[in-house]
Parts: C-alpha cells; sequence; structure tokens
C-alpha cells in the first residue's frame, strides 16, 4: 500500500541530493528576492520539503517530476485527510518551486501549473458592530503604562486596520500626528500611508507621554512590553483576549475576537459606511482588489438578512 506524503515526511530525514538541496535553495532565495512575507516563506519551506523527501523516495528529480508524479502526490495529501486549504497551500508551493527551476533553466515546463487547487468553501471575514467594538475598547482603563498602551495599541488596529504583524513592527518615527497618518510596512514589502483617526490620536498621545516612558524601552518599537521590548504576535493576541473577556458581559461577540476580527471590522464598516472599494483596497495594503471584495459579501450577507427581517413579503 502506498504511503502518504505526510507519513513519509514524518519518517527520518531522507538524504536529499544535491539537485534537490539546490532547487530548495534556490526556491528559499526567490522568496528573500521578492521579499516575501516571513510566515509564508516558513509554510512553503516546510511544504517543499516535504515534497522533496516525497520525491526521493521515489528516485524523482527535480528535473524528472512530472504530472503523474504530482497527482499522485495530491492524491495522498487528500487521502491523509489535509483540508483544502492545506492542499491549496501546498500545491501553491510546488508551483513556487518548480517556477524557479524554469527560471534557472533546470527544467523547460512547470506541470504543477496544471494542477486545480481543490475548491475551498468561501468562509466569510468574521466581523464585530461598531458597538461590541466601543465595549471593548472602552473598557480599557487609561491608568497603569500597560493599559495606556493596550488601548492605544488596539484603537490603532481598529481605527487603521492592520495586521497584528504590521502593528509590532511599528517604529516610532512612523506615527505622524501633523499629518494625522501612520507610515505601515505590510506584505509584499509595501509601504503605505493610513489616516490616523481622532480616537486612535488621543489614546497615542498619553501612552507615549506617560505609557512608553514607564516601560523603558531598549528599542525603537512603539508598542513595547513591561520589559521594554517590542511586543510579539502572540502578545498581540494574548492582551486582546483578556480585555475581550472583561466585555463579554456587555458583547458577547467578544468572545470570538481576535487582532483580525478588527481588521475585518474595519473594512467593513468603511463599506457600510459608502467608502470606496479600491479606497479600502489602498487602506488594506491588498495587492489585489479581488481580496477586499471578500467584503462586498459580507454587505451582502447583512443586506439580505435586513430585508428578510424587514420587507413583509420577504
Amino acid at each position: 500500500m502506498a504511503r502518504s506524503p505526510r507519513a513519509a515526511a514524518d519518517d527520518a530525514d531522507t538524504r536529499l541530493s544535491a539537485a534537490w538541496q539546490a532547487a530548495l535553495a534556490a526556491y528559499a532565495e526567490d522568496q528573500r528576492r521578492r521579499a516575501v512575507a516571513a510566515q509564508t516563506a516558513r509554510a512553503y519551506r516546510i511544504d517543499s520539503l516535504q515534497f522533496a523527501r516525497w520525491a526521493s523516495a521515489r528516485s524523482l528529480s527535480p528535473r524528472t517530476v512530472d504530472i503523474r508524479a504530482l497527482r499522485r502526490y495530491v492524491a495522498g495529501l487528500s487521502a491523509d485527510a489535509q483540508a483544502p486549504a492545506t492542499i491549496a497551500r501546498k500545491l501553491a508551493s510546488l508551483r513556487g518551486l518548480l517556477a524557479v527551476q524554469v527560471l534557472t533553466g533546470a527544467r523547460a515546463d512547470n506541470p504543477a501549473e496544471l494542477l486545480r487547487a481543490p475548491k475551498r468553501p468561501a468562509r466569510l471575514p468574521r466581523v464585530l458592530k461598531a458597538s461590541e467594538l466601543a465595549a471593548l475598547l472602552d473598557r480599557i482603563p487609561a491608568t497603569t503604562p500597560l493599559q495606556l498602551r493596550d488601548r492605544a495599541l488596539f484603537e490603532l488596529a481598529y481605527g487603521c486596520g492592520l495586521r497584528a504583524e504590521e502593528l509590532i513592527s511599528l517604529d516610532l518615527g512612523a506615527i505622524d500626528f501633523d499629518a494625522e497618518s501612520v507610515r505601515v510596512h505590510g506584505k509584499g514589502d509595501r509601504t503605505r500611508l493610513v489616516p490616523v483617526g481622532e480616537l486612535a490620536a488621543a489614546a497615542l498621545e498619553p501612552y507615549l507621554a506617560r505609557g512608553r516612558p514607564a516601560l523603558a524601552p531598549v528599542e525603537p518599537a512603539l508598542f513595547v512590553s513591561k520589559s521594554g521590548r517590542r511586543l510579539s504576535t502572540s502578545d498581540v493576541r494574548r492582551r486582546l483576549r483578556g480585555w475581550s473577556r472583561l466585555a463579554m458581559c456587555d458583547a458577547p461577540a467578544l468572545a470570538q475576537a481576535h487582532p483580525h476580527a478588527l481588521r475585518h471590522s474595519f473594512a467593513t464598516h468603511l463599506l457600510e459606511g459608502g467608502a470606496d472599494l479600491r479606497a479600502i483596497q489602498e487602506l488594506l495594503g491588498h495587492a489585489s482588489i479581488g481580496t477586499t471584495q471578500a467584503y462586498t459579501r459580507v454587505e451582502s450577507r447583512r443586506l439580505r438578512s435586513a430585508y428578510a427581517n424587514a420587507h413583509p413579503r420577504a
């Protein structure tokens, strides 16, 4: 019986050939050149290594991998009960791996381009109501340095629609109070300017004046821990979870709050307020308008619900 790709990868490391080692190194270098996000690069590195081990166990080299081998590999992933989203990501990593082989002249074609990713169920972003976000943000006091930091952190996250990774990467110089904007370094090494609203600015000022100095920062990060170090994304998730629990008595939906929900809510509330989809795309830093269009489905669902509840002949 054929073994699944996961089982093959879980075995002791297969000794990869020089060709596979060169292919993986070239792929990693290509991702560095294109400034692929660290988490994505790590996932693709694991995926491509897993495939290289699977292929090596079957005496396949980067040059001899063909569409039949790829189909067998994908069939093994499905048999291993891997989620459609996981399989789609692994296929994306293989397309990239073999595309680099074509670019370097190691092979003439990319058979991974012929494979179609499994269809994934459409999942709409989790969105919090404005009243729920007010219950959360207003519950955070502004007394201690950590409270001042958290209030500024989450006001900025919702007020500017920032990813957790973008929040923690901000340095002091990113905030321009005169221009009422923040300079954000986002995915794909893209930089954008995002307006900072009054409430976010009002939360940042006391944090910068009293909160951050009291935390004795040892680096230029805008948001620092109690030891003065730059926050991590896990710190952001943990602090949001803690404040959400306190606000759940006023807004039970906050039980599902996570940093990306603030970003989704930012985009959806802009759309509901009449903002142009292209403007929302720029504010979010999406490379493609197709990514931003997910929020039109959220708005469409809300309108259908309102119609069903209010129209006498719905």
